[in-house]
């Protein structure tokens, strides 16, 4: 709501100009003089300040240096029956945003007002994006200096302007070398980076997963990771490409120590149902078919879906993750298949969406199973056709992309409670991938706390052994709901509070070292009511209220699918009531 402040010594007029505000629908206080006015200012902010310069005691002009001294955030408009030169020139030093003289119109009066507001307005939108690109200035500078993953940004011609330290000493460069091109500085073995980084500034899409390996610095032989992204300037041009670079050279070396042949494309294991899912990767891989990898959170679902990518003929072109279930239905629909300018309220201009960037490459549509009827509808049109409109676009965009898909949610379920299309299930299940949970590949575990004892030892600079017996014994035992991930994580604590030789069992986690069978047989066999049916209004309205009504990560919070959640604000009538 607009607020203005009247200040003018005569009432007729005083009266006259509020009246003429409020018809505009602002919110209007009025005061008499100098004081009266300052009293307000003490108190509320106000957008506008319209003020008569001949006011008994001190003067507008006065108010507008009290106004000026004090940095508050609004506009003043001055008004005078006797204009000269000098006030108005020390009006306008001052900052006044318009000068009038008596008599005033309603008509111009409102005009001006009007103006004041919107030139407020913007300012605010300048002054919070100014301070917003600064934060984002100082955090980009101190993570560019401290990341371990070498960062290099070029221009559109390949040459270098800036580098950090971690890819100086991947690549055997300096900052001497800022200003030169990447084609004389580094060897043909560069040259897949090379290719995608023109690919990039040409399409303004990222492409990621290269690898490359040379020995561009004095450490010998690398094997680089390498990443290519946009590089936008503050006026929204495309101006060149950044380079990411992660080293993984100690990572293939011990790929190589793992004996048995037991990683496959970064998937460790050697159980009958790994080796089943090794093989099926590697003959579904150089087919275009549709994928759906199911399995429990954890499991390793965006393992399989990269390797589905690098090992086919698309390896080269991109590989774009969408996570479904990590944004509202109106910013994923955006994300998904762009959006053009003006499309709705922020969009200031085009953007090219997650299928148009994946275009010859890959897209991988994680939690599959929380997107939108909406939204279902639509992707149902892209495994048809492979083509889409952006966001407020009419145009049809083709596209040629292989759509991998996961979820760990019982699809079949969802459907029989009218939350998934049954259509779309079938175009998504063309190839169904099932990981197994860790609790069901036990033999795999052992092979895993090496790989990530040795990964560990890397990150940490440590020379950890291993695990104990007795260590191994309760890492085998225990059930490990959250599979793969939990394992990790509880092997990175090990490593953070480890200073001995092996990992003793008082280095886990107290709910891994305190695991009960039987009290977990006793839950088992006494389920909780389900989540949906004792979800309460109010408590239903605090989580939403907590995470900015985003459903997404509300839904994600109460542990129910969106499309339920939606369902149950429906019930309850929940509507978020936004201010005005």
């Amino acid at each position: 709501m607009v607020r203005v402040l009247i200040v003018e010594d005569e009432p007729v007029l005083r009266l006259t100009f509020s009246q003429f505000l409020k018809d505009e629908g602002y919110t209007v206080a009025t005061a008499e003089g100098y004081d009266e006015a300052v009293r307000h200012l003490d108190l509320e902010d106000f957008d506008v300040i319209v003020t008569d310069i001949i006011l008994s005691g001190n003067t507008g002009v006065d108010l507008l240096r009290y106004v000026h001294e004090r940095e508050l955030n609004t506009m003043v408009v001055m008004i005078t029956g006797e204009p000269n030169v000098e006030t108005a020139s020390e009006a306008v030093r001052l900052g006044a945003f318009e000068y009038l003289s008596k008599p005033v119109t309603g008509r111009e009066l409102k005009r001006v007002v009007r103006m004041a507001v919107d030139r407020k307005r913007l300012k605010e939108e300048r002054d919070q994006f100014l301070a917003q690109r600064d934060r984002f200035r100082r955090e980009l500078e101190a993570i560019f200096h401290s990341v371990n993953e070498g960062i290099v940004t070029v221009d559109s011609d390949l040459r270098m302007r800036q580098i950090n330290l971690a890819a100086q000493q991947m690549l055997g460069l300096s900052e001497r070398h800022l200003g030169k091109s990447l084609e004389e500085l580094l060897d043909e073995a560069f040259e897949p980076v090379r290719r995608a980084l023109k690919e990039t500034i040409a399409h303004q899409a990222p492409i990621t997963d290269i690898r490359v390996s040379g020995a561009w610095s004095s450490e010998g032989e690398k094997m680089l990771v390498v990443s290519t992204l946009p590089l936008v300037a503050e006026s929204a041009v495309h101006t060149g490409a950044i380079i990411l670079m992660r080293d993984v050279t100690r990572l293939i070396l011990l790929e190589k120590q793992l004996e048995g042949g037991h990683i496959y494309r970064n998937m460790v294991g050697k159980s009958p149902r790994m080796r089943e899912i090794f093989e099926l990767v590697e003959n579904v891989a150089e087919t275009d078919s549709t994928v759906l990898i199911c399995g429990e959170s954890g499991t390793g679902k965006e393992l399989v879906a990269a390797a589905l990518h690098h090992a086919s003929a698309r390896s080269k072109k991109p590989f774009i993750k969408v996570n479904c279930a990590a944004l509202a239905e109106e910013i994923l629909e955006s994300e998904l298949f762009g959006h053009v300018k003006g499309a709705f309220t922020g969009a200031v201009r085009d953007r090219v969406g997650r299928f148009e960037a994946a275009n010859g490459g890959t897209i991988l549509l994680d939690e599959i199973g929380d997107i939108s009827p909406r939204l279902q509808l639509r992707l149902l049109r892209v495994l048809q056709e492979r083509e889409f409109e952006r966001v407020g676009d009419s145009v049809p965009i083709h596209v040629d992309v292989r759509i991998i898909a996961s979820t760990n949610q019982d699809l079949s379920q969802r459907i029989g409670r009218n939350e998934f299309r049954e259509d779309l299930y079938y175009r998504l299940n063309v190839i169904r991938v099932e990981l197994p949970p860790l609790r069901e590949r036990r033999d795999d575990i052992p092979l895993l706390v090496d790989f990530m004892c040795r990964r560990f030892n890397t990150v940490f600079k440590k020379e950890i052994l291993g695990l104990s017996p007795e260590t191994m014994e309760i890492v085998m035992n225990y059930p490990w709901w959250g599979n793969i991930r939990e394992l990790e994580n509880c092997m990175e604590r090990a490593f953070i509070v480890c200073h001995d030789p092996v990992i003793s069992p008082h280095h886990l986690p107290s709910e891994i070292l305190n695991y009960s069978p039987a009290k977990t047989a006793q839950v088992i066999a006494k389920p909780a009511p389900g989540r949906y049916e004792r979800l309460s209004r109010e408590h239903l309205l605090e989580v939403l209220e907590k995470t900015d009504w985003n459903v997404a990560k509300a839904a994600r919070k109460l542990g129910i699918a969106r499309n339920t959640l939606y369902q149950k604000m429906k019930s309850y009538d929940l509507e978020r009531v936004h201010d005005l």
